[in-house]
């Protein structure tokens, strides 16, 4: 079992404007909601630890995680609106975000679902502004804390400054976890904003020496790079007519889980004993699994059988 933790919400597109105003799209979504979708679609046991509204938003979430085939015995139920994200896609389908939910369901998870984690659980992933806002951060560091020398510990930082501004205390929280987590995905906007002008390689062997096992850094449409104890490999961009980039990251990070779950490397010793061939398979099956989320619109994450490997 793979327990995806943070946050659950409404993507809100913005549409072409009408007599009275404007059209809205709302798609359920959230980083960590998307991951655990994207599991599900490539046959992987997975749960969704999260705190979701009771309101007609939050059953909507609840029903697309329950169609999906998303693990649901440590989703916290609360009376807490449902947070939205408002998304207006630029010229080449990258989408630009605003949030409304300072005080949403998503960020309201306490300790006490922790008591529902999954005796099987094998890896936990986490990440996005759920691990930088409370009281849920305080929630996750808990858990984190808990199970990092037992489970696999999967990040993706998923920096939202228009969440929370300060990205000092984004660093802070990184730095915190990367000593933490195994396996490291990040976007190169992410590393610009965190630290501006610091070369990619002196960050990944920096988070390396912190603990990491793997480190991938995504880099749009010139492919993705990734960093283990054998060296650096990377994977060259898959061709394919872009829709928008909308769930591209968190269709990585579900299908390198999903790589390592299906070829018995999901595991702490046999990640950091993974040599660069495998490495490379993996990085090749996540960067298909994410051009396939691409030619499409949302996040609309690939199934299993659409993907070679």
């Amino acid at each position: 079992m793979i327990v995806v933790a943070g946050e659950a919400l409404l993507d809100v597109f913005v549409g072409a404007e009408t007599p009275d105003g404007v059209a809205l799209d709302a798609r359920v979504g959230g980083s960590p909601f998307n991951v655990a979708v994207g599991l599900a679609r490539l046959a992987q046991p997975v749960a969704l630890l999260a705190a979701i509204g009771r309101g007609p938003l939050g059953e909507r979430l609840v029903r697309a995680l329950a169609a999906e085939g998303v693990d649901l015995r440590c989703v916290q139920r609360v009376t807490a609106p449902t947070t939205l994200g408002l998304a207006a896609l630029d010229a080449a389908g990258v989408p630009e975000y605003s949030f409304y939910g300072a005080s949403g369901a998503d960020r309201q998870l306490t300790t006490a679902a922790l008591d529902s984690l999954p005796a099987t659980t094998r890896a936990i992933h986490v990440g996005s502004y759920a691990t930088v806002v409370e009281p849920i951060a305080t929630t996750l560091a808990t858990l984190i804390e808990r199970e990092w020398s037992r489970c696999l510990i999967s990040y993706d930082p998923n920096v939202r400054l228009n969440v929370e501004p300060d990205i000092t205390h984004w660093r802070a929280r990184v730095a915190w976890l990367v000593e933490r987590a195994h396996l490291v995905k990040v976007s190169e906007e992410d590393l610009a904003l965190l630290y501006p002008g610091k070369a990619t390689d002196d960050i990944a062997q920096l988070w390396r020496n912190a603990g990491a096992a793997v480190v991938v850094v995504t880099r749009g449409a010139h492919g993705a790079s990734a960093w283990c104890a054998s060296g650096r490999v990377d994977a060259e961009p898959v061709p394919v007519t872009v829709i928008d980039t909308v769930g591209a990251g968190d269709t990585l990070q579900a299908a390198l889980l999903a790589w390592l779950a299906e070829h018995e490397r999901l595991s702490i010793p046999a990640l950091r004993a993974l040599d660069l061939e495998s490495l490379r398979a993996a990085l090749h099956f996540a960067t298909h699994a994410a051009a396939i989320t691409c030619s499409r619109r949302g996040a609309d994450l690939p199934r299993r059988a659409e993907i070679e490997g």
